[in-house]
């Protein structure tokens, strides 16, 4: 019968300590075996139909968030999605983010440069929506030291003033239970808590489309594709496909199957596990005399000061990052408390 550990330790093998999926998650031997298939059929001239990989990865990221399929968009980046929702504001529009979120969520309404973007912490992001407030745009979890905004309140505070919500779930996705139907908006790329190749991104709607206008629509947009190669296309897809990016295929091949993985796994298990590790390094690092950033439910760990010794963590064979003169450690399903113990015992006088 398989188990959590099992179905684990019969995808991933890592040489190292990694600890380091907030930057880039480790690929499932089972996707890796796909996008071998994937490029060794384009290489004999026998192409698999990889837009069935799409369609497939599609389908399951939905079930992963809990909304139709028809529901989300295929892509390779957050940054363009969060453009095409910024494309869709009228001139003026307050846009509230959080303080120092991820660049790809707020740029694209800053670089607009007709709209008022304000920023605050992000702790005070659900009591700062106020008349007026067109879209509260945040990360579910912020990259940089792991602090999880409190969506529900978010949720309401612009409800109640009638904004919109667009919600990036790139540091979320895969360890965080989400409901996207909550929000407007959801983006997500997927090489980080979902084990994909990168090149895979996903955007969920609306039914009615949310306003946005297909801007980068081509041919994958209609909705009869291969009819759609010539000229403008004449009829766009009727779901949320219309804002389908011309996908990068054979991560496509590889995402479906570390999606059908994390599906398999269950989320709410690997929401238990990650947090579970990611408690015992905060409770190793108090006893060594290190406060963590207040991140609490959340897989990524924070430690100011510790930063400059990501490049000897490395050369060990612990890998971390370094953010802002922070050693952040990020915790997920391919981790065993025998990693914590490892970076607790490297982080020793």
């Amino acid at each position: 019968m398989e188990t959590f550990e099992s179905l684990v330790r019969a995808e991933f093998a890592p040489k190292n300590t990694y600890l380091n999926t907030a930057s880039t998650g480790l690929l499932p031997a089972r996707a890796v075996e796909a996008m071998r298939t994937a490029v060794a059929s384009v290489a004999a001239g026998r192409p698999a139909d990889m837009f069935a990989d799409v369609e497939a990865a599609r389908a399951s990221f939905a079930r992963l968030v809990q909304v139709p399929a028809t529901r989300v968009a295929a892509g390779a980046s957050v940054a363009v999605y969060s453009g095409l929702i910024a494309a869709a504001l009228p001139p003026g529009a307050e846009v509230l983010t959080a303080e120092a979120d991820f660049s790809s969520v707020v740029n694209p309404f800053h670089v607009r440069g007709d709209l008022k973007v304000r920023a605050v912490p992000l702790e005070r992001l659900a009591g700062s929506v106020r008349p007026g407030t067109a879209l509260v745009a945040v990360s579910a979890a912020q990259s940089a030291d792991g602090r999880v905004a409190d969506l529900p309140a978010i949720r309401e505070a612009a409800r109640a003033h009638g904004a919109r919500t667009y919600v990036d779930a790139s540091q979320a996705a895969g360890w965080l239970p989400l409901t996207a139907d909550a929000y407007d908006f959801v983006s997500s790329v997927a090489f980080k808590w979902l084990v994909c190749p990168r090149g895979v991104a996903f955007l969920v709607v609306p039914e009615d489309f949310g306003g946005l206008t297909p801007l980068f629509a081509g041919w994958v947009a209609g909705q009869a594709p291969w009819d759609s190669c010539y000229g403008p296309v004449e009829e766009l897809a009727h779901s949320a496909r219309r804002f389908d990016e011309s996908p990068s295929l054979f991560s496509y091949a590889g995402a479906r199957h570390s999606l059908e993985l994390v599906e398999k796994l269950g989320v709410e298990r690997v929401h238990t596990h990650d947090l579970g590790l990611a408690d015992r390094f905060r409770t190793g690092l108090r006893e060594l005399g290190h406060e963590p950033v207040p991140a609490p439910d959340s897989p990524i760990v924070s430690v100011p000061g510790l930063g400059r010794l990501q490049p000897e963590l490395s050369a060990a064979g612990v890998e971390v990052s370094d953010r802002a003169g922070n050693l952040r450690a990020a915790f997920h399903l391919y981790n065993t408390p025998a990693d914590v113990d490892r970076l607790l015992d490297a982080l020793r006088p």
